[in-house]
């Protein structure tokens, strides 16, 4: 049998070419369908070298999720006449007593895990108010803010009505403060935004590292970190105007935790304005570095972290320069 060839018409092909098109573009939609879903690019990035990064852990405290039993001198020191002995209920309960004893509880206490990058310096054209552009060296530090989850929550059973410490899950977001504080020549340093500085920075970082300065950080809701699915958001923190002499230095951080503490005075007084004298302290990360440099030549490879190591009489010198009782990298306090 002879077989002759098709003539194919060029409408013909194109339809055919088309429904294959088709055909493959609905079996790779099923494809991509199945597999899961590509991790954030933050959860791709190349594992750093041990050193690079220094993570420090959240260190949450069944009691930052509650103050007391403590008494409101509000009421007890300011309002008179609450003295009293009610007829048909016990003493206790009236408003006098219940001041005296009364235990503040906080709904969330979240915490965010910090890790950083060395400190380091890098030379920017910083604009000035006249218009001229001014050479400044610039110290700044990128860092790594993680959201682990199981953040403290006053939880109340019932019917007992006894509270006790439970762990929620949610996004967070960081309002931070940096403070670079030098403890020999009293000189602190906000943190500050300088536009010109993070193309410098950022061109010495890894390209696939989004970061964000104090600003624009704060708008990002960072999602409770699960598994191997890393959410994580970088930042960088840079400073300016920092004195060349500094020796000893101490970084402080707020906005990782909202735990506070706060106390009264004991001289409270009933005529003196409700909260008069009260202080309230946040807990704050305090992060400790050295550098051996001098003021002529500055160099971001003379920073180190920690508190140099030196004999017993220059131990108790150093201590007392960091205001810690022992020789510690960083610390958790409330300032």
């Amino acid at each position: 049998m002879q077989i002759f060839p098709l003539r194919r018409s060029p409408m013909v092909v194109g339809a055919i070419l088309l429904m294959a098109h088709i055909l493959f573009g609905v079996f790779l939609s099923s494809v991509v369908a199945q597999s899961p879903a590509a991790p954030p690019p933050s959860a791709r990035l190349a594992r750093l070298g041990p050193g690079v990064l220094t993570v420090i852990p959240p260190q949450p405290e069944n009691g930052e999720a509650f103050s007391g039993p403590r008494e409101l001198i509000e009421i007890t020191a300011r309002i008179p006449n609450l003295d009293w002995t009610p007829n048909y209920t016990p003493k206790t309960e009236t408003l006098l007593e219940m001041a005296r004893t009364v235990t503040i509880r906080r709904n969330k206490v979240w915490n965010l895990e910090f890790a950083f990058k060395p400190l380091r310096m890098v030379w920017v054209d910083v604009p000035q108010p006249n218009g001229v552009m001014e050479r400044k060296l610039i110290w700044y530090m990128v860092y790594r803010l993680t959201n682990r989850g199981r953040h403290l929550s006053s939880v109340k059973k019932e019917p007992e009505g006894v509270f006790e410490t439970g762990y929620v899950d949610h996004s967070q977001r960081f309002f931070g403060s940096f403070v670079l504080h030098s403890p020999e020549f009293g000189k602190s340093y906000l943190d500050r935004v300088i536009p010109s500085a993070m193309p410098v920075i950022k061109r010495r970082q890894d390209a696939r590292i989004q970061l964000l300065d104090s600003v624009q950080i704060s708008r990002v809701a960072i999602p409770v970190s699960r598994g191997p699915i890393d959410t994580s958001v970088w930042g960088v923190v840079t400073w300016e105007n920092v004195d060349p002499r500094i020796d000893f230095l101490s970084v402080y951080i707020q906005g990782l935790t909202n735990a506070y503490q706060w106390t009264d005075p004991d001289d409270y007084q009933g005529t003196d304005p409700p909260g008069a004298g009260r202080k309230i302290t946040r807990k704050t990360l305090q992060l400790n570095f050295w550098r051996p440099g001098d003021s002529v030549k500055e160099h971001e490879e003379e920073i180190r972290y920690g508190i140099p190591a030196e004999g017993e009489t220059d131990l108790v010198r150093l201590l007392k320069i960091y205001d810690v009782p022992e020789r510690v990298d960083y610390r958790w306090i409330y300032r």
